[in-house]
């Protein structure tokens, strides 16, 4: 990590500071000359090299509102600050500083390329904002936990990750685990991510990976049903604000924006409904996949389990033909040491008797192990078929009810617009 320099005080950014740099690295000659002699807005500079200046804070970069590339790097800044008027910033550098925290970020909606390399950083948060963001260096930090990886799931358009130099690096699962949990990352590490290794990241994590999509799922459909109730919110506060109002062209006005508000709210919900439809539908088959899966497996154990009774029983009606025929043998002989019960010994008539009766019982014993595994087999299939369709009946239940819903409240809301009269109104 960065180390304050014995020989150099830290340094706030003043104007001062920020017209040299300006000036440093605009043009030169003739060009350079008239620009010192005019003058360099802050507001028309794009790019913006404040590197190796031992900086402890950064300060007054609010009239640089057109920047799009600030270089940060190398100095001793502890937090990250300062930025919310840089909304059009498109790279930021803050390599090799002391910051410990991840935040300040909130405004930099069009930040594509963020470098936080050889930092203090543990934990990766705080860059909801950041919906374009592409690249990420997070290299030499202090981050120690996998669960990272995951937040990082959010960012769509994210495709280079640096995270080499931290404590998950060396964890055995690493690029395996990034690999699955990012599947459209394209480098890690300064490195491409062929396609086999993504082929075998997925099918190590395909369990954990379609559990954790059937959680954002059910994320995204509260999320939608949170913004639908905003909604209807909204549509009621335009009828108060119909009946508040005393200007007969302005209630003209409002009603008409209201009964326009109110199609559009369908509209919408109707959208909502059947996004969510789509999802659930890619949740529900890929949940019947799994249990498809899980139950097959089941099945494959219980045939080698019974595949094992079955060598057991074999083993034991070879040793029990092979006993029984000693036995006959010296019973014919008066060999026989031990006394028989008189049923047992009525089977040791002859070879014949023996074998059949050896072999019956093999027989039924075969009998029963097959009727047990087809009774197992058949209502874990019937099981399975039962839940799949009850869940797959259950969602065109709730599609049915929730377009039902949907049709009574917005008929309710054009009825109180139909049936809104003036006079009740101005009254």
């Amino acid at each position: 990590m960065n180390r304050l320099c014995d020989s150099m005080e830290p340094k706030v950014m003043d104007d001062d500071m920020l017209k040299l740099a300006v000036g440093e690295q605009g043009p030169q000659e003739e060009a350079g000359q008239l620009a010192k002699q005019e003058g360099i807005l802050f507001k028309d500079v794009l790019s913006l090299q404040l590197d190796f200046r031992n900086i402890l804070r950064i300060d007054n970069l609010w009239q640089f509102e057109n920047l799009r590339k600030l270089q940060l790097d190398n100095n001793i800044i502890e937090k990250i600050e300062g930025l919310e008027n840089l909304t059009h910033l498109v790279w930021l550098d803050l390599s090799f500083n002391n910051i410990e925290t991840i935040e300040g970020l909130d405004t930099l909606v069009n930040l594509e390329d963020l470098s936080l390399f050889n930092n203090r950083i543990s934990k990766i948060d705080s860059l909801d904002a950041l919906v374009k963001l592409q690249v990420l260096s997070l290299g030499n930090n202090q981050i120690d936990n996998m669960m990272n990886i995951v937040y990082l799931r959010r960012f769509k358009c994210l495709r280079t990750l640096s995270l080499s130099g931290n404590p998950i690096s060396e964890a055995e699962d690493y690029k395996m685990f990034i690999c699955a949990y990012l599947p459209d990352l394209v480098y890690l590490d300064f490195r491409r991510i062929d396609d086999h290794t993504k082929e075998l990241a997925e099918a190590k994590h395909q369990y954990s990976i379609d559990e954790l999509k059937h959680r954002e799922n059910l994320m995204q459909v509260r999320l939608q049903d949170e913004r639908a109730r905003q909604e209807e919110l909204e549509k009621h506060k335009s009828l108060s604000a119909i009946r508040e109002e005393s200007e007969l062209p302005n209630i003209e006005k409002k009603i008409l924006e209201c009964s326009a508000d109110v199609s559009e709210l369908f509209n919408e919900l109707m959208m909502l409904e059947m996004q969510l439809v789509e999802q659930l539908e890619e949740t529900i088959n890929m949940f019947e996949r799994n249990i498809v899966d899980m139950v097959g497996l089941f099945i494959e154990n219980v045939q080698s389990l019974m595949a094992q009774c079955r060598d057991l029983e074999n083993h034991h009606h070879e040793k029990l033909l092979e006993i029984s025929i000693s036995t006959l043998e010296k019973t014919v002989k008066g060999n026989l040491d031990e006394d028989l019960p008189d049923d047992l010994r009525a089977l040791f008539v002859d070879k014949d008797t023996i074998v059949n009766a050896v072999g019956a019982s093999h027989d039924i014993h075969l009998l029963k192990i097959d009727n047990r595994e087809d009774e197992l087999v058949t209502r874990i299939n019937s099981w399975c078929t039962r839940l799949v369709d009850k869940i797959h009946k259950d969602e065109i239940m709730r599609n049915r009810k929730r377009v039902k819903e949907i049709n009574q409240y917005v008929d309710h809301m054009q009825s109180e617009l139909d049936n809104l009269e003036y006079s009740d109104i101005l009254d």
